[in-house]
């Protein structure tokens, strides 16, 4: 798992019972590093600062996530761009409804500047285009008069924490069947 903030969905497939074999930072002071601490999931740390490049850093994530086993790889929250799907199978969880407010992190700033009425999550597959491959599931949200980023961000969440296992469910048996 790769993660930037404060891991609630980390926490939330850990308290699903899911396995998460390894995670993955460039913010090793960031809420997911410190959860994944807790509860003893090996801790990669890649701040960019260590690397010449991102090439660099994406091929020692990749080699972190391949020494522990890892299939599938989920970006929860992870704010930085990769390429660990030329050697995984990667799938991200993005605050809106794609591609509504896709390629940033500010979704549910641009939903309310927007003014609509929807918004949502949605959990997709990663492609070389930023939050613009095929989409495995979404959740539609409403957006409630005198909502703000933050009332709105926790019921988007809320619907996170329903799709992302769903999701992850979906792709069990392609990952099983692989040589």
């Amino acid at each position: 798992m790769l993660v930037s903030g404060r891991g609630s969905n980390l926490r939330n497939l850990l308290d699903r019972d899911f396995e998460v074999v390894a995670v993955a930072t460039h913010k090793p002071s960031c809420g997911g590093a410190e959860i994944a601490r807790e509860r003893g999931v090996p801790l990669g740390e890649f701040p960019q600062s260590k690397f010449e490049s991102r090439d660099a850093r994406d091929a020692d994530m990749a080699d972190f996530f391949s020494q522990h086993g890892a299939e599938l790889l989920v970006c929860a929250g992870y704010d930085r761009v990769h390429d660990l799907h030329r050697r995984f199978t990667v799938i991200n969880v993005h605050p809106s409804l794609l591609p509504a407010f896709g390629g940033g992190m500010d979704a549910v700033r641009q939903a309310l500047d927007h003014g609509v009425k929807v918004t949502g999550a949605t959990v997709h597959l990663v492609t070389a285009d930023v939050d613009a491959g095929p989409i495995l599931t979404q959740e539609a949200v409403p957006v409630l008069d005198g909502d703000t980023e933050a009332t709105l961000l926790e019921r988007i969440h809320q619907a996170e924490y329903r799709i992302l296992p769903e999701a992850i469910h979906m792709l069990e048996s392609r990952l099983a069947a692989r040589p």
